[in-house]
């Protein structure tokens, strides 16, 4: 399974904002799905459920960090997720995400915090005549100062390595529903 990285989708509800962001990246890999009919639930139980161990001990290092900073945690009026209750609604907070956005084939992500603004796309784009289904995750940052900046230095560089790794997880658990 291959995941490239690739130009922000068109398709996106994040596509009409794109240009108010100052990072965006997105990558995107080929679901084996000929009935395309995954739903979003499917998709964040996917996303929730594929964190590599090393990126949850990298998630609970930056929690205890950027609490000395007063930043957010995500640990606070979180909902426990369980394996039936992946039906997202907007304004739910999930960890260090708040959903903020979702359609029949995307989930919109992220978090508003004094030093940054971000949002993760979770697209998945059903297959038109001899193209292939698709999903994609696409990221995109907005700095409130200076601090942002410094915040995302360090982060960015593990961001391009967790999110290819998640996506292919993604996808291998989206393909054995199927």
């Amino acid at each position: 399974m291959k995941i490239t990285k690739t130009k922000f989708p068109e398709g996106s509800v994040l596509s009409r904002e794109e240009t108010g962001f100052d990072y965006t990246d997105s990558f995107q890999g080929e679901v084996l799905d000929n009935q395309g009919n995954i739903s979003t639930a499917e998709i964040s139980k996917a996303f929730f459920t594929s964190t590599p161990q090393w990126g949850k001990k990298m998630f609970a290092f930056r929690n205890s960090i950027v609490k000395m900073f007063g930043l957010k945690t995500g640990t606070d009026n979180s909902k426990p997720l369980t394996s039936d209750n992946f039906n997202l609604k907007v304004g739910e907070q999930v960890g260090i995400f708040k959903v903020f956005d979702q359609t029949n084939n995307e989930i919109i992500l992220g978090e508003n915090d004094k030093h940054l603004d971000f949002r993760v796309s979770i697209l998945y784009d059903k297959a038109s005549g001899n193209k292939g289904n698709f999903l994609t995750i696409s990221t995109t940052v907005k700095y409130h100062n200076w601090m942002g900046i410094l915040y995302f230095l360090p982060v960015r560089p593990f961001h391009q390595l967790i999110v290819p790794v998640m996506l292919k997880k993604m996808i291998g658990k989206l393909e054995s529903k199927s």
